[in-house]
């Protein structure tokens, strides 16, 4: 069943769903689809439900609700992911399958050792292509929410932006080096259900002693994820993971 995400509320709606943009090429003219045929719609609050199109024109498809379904596919806690930029299209495979093991936002930030440094020009479009790439994977991982992906950030608008988290992990290469292997585990028991989590990850010179500490003062827990050193781009998706594994599939 193709599903779509659209900008409205479930109490927004009240049998009638409207579908514009890229989506009605993709009904039209990709996917063919004629009145009578089924889709799924997700609101902006993560509701889902399956509709039957009643008309396709240029610039919109038209639906009808057949039933509002209540199935949620989010993870049990708000996880959100902030990496210091990195080079090429190494965040653009954060996102896309961050999104995939459940993330429910992205914030990319500009770390001492981020080597990438984006043109104010260039961040509108990058954050356009950022947020297409997190709808897209929402849509074939069967998500009910599309994370949303910030701005860059600089540091300390990082440290301000925490204090709205419930819990806040940051991964550091060091205390994996010196054996640490407890703090995550007590960040995830110290969360409950619909907790709000923060994890910090460097770009791939890793996070400097000053910024750890910084974030330590932030009362962030410093965790290791494992003896092994992750790449910026694989550490996040081990932290996703556990999260599943963690408050998920161990209940």
């Amino acid at each position: 069943m193709q599903r779509y995400f659209i900008k409205e509320t479930k109490n927004e709606i009240e049998w009638t769903i409207t579908i514009h943009g890229d989506d009605v090429h993709h009904i039209s003219r990709v996917l063919r689809m004629q009145p009578g045929q089924h889709v799924t719609c997700c609101t902006s609050d993560g509701f889902e439900a399956l509709c039957v199109i009643d008309e396709v024109t240029n610039d919109q498809v038209s639906c009808s609700v057949v039933e509002w379904m209540s199935v949620n596919r989010e993870l049990p806690v708000s996880i959100s992911i902030a990496s210091g930029l990195p080079k090429g299209d190494k965040l653009e495979w954060i996102i896309q399958k961050g999104t995939e093991l459940g993330a429910s936002s992205f914030i990319p930030f500009n770390a001492a050792r981020s080597i990438v440094k984006l043109e104010s020009k260039k961040v509108g479009k990058k954050v356009e292509r950022w947020n297409k790439i997190a709808k897209e994977a929402s849509e074939q991982s069967y998500r009910n929410l599309v994370p949303e992906v910030t701005e860059p950030f600089s540091f300390q608008t990082l440290l301000k932006h925490s204090k709205d988290y419930d819990i806040k992990i940051v991964a550091f290469e060091e205390s994996a080096k010196q054996g640490e292997k407890l703090n995550l585990v007590k960040a995830f028991e110290q969360s409950k259900e619909n907790d709000k989590i923060l994890a910090v990850f460097g770009p791939e010179g890793g996070l400097t002693e000053k910024e750890v500490q910084q974030l330590e003062e932030h009362n962030f827990y410093i965790c290791s994820l494992g003896p092994r050193i992750l790449r910026t781009e694989t550490a996040p998706l081990y932290l996703l993971s556990a999260v599943s594994y963690y408050f998920e599939l161990s209940r």
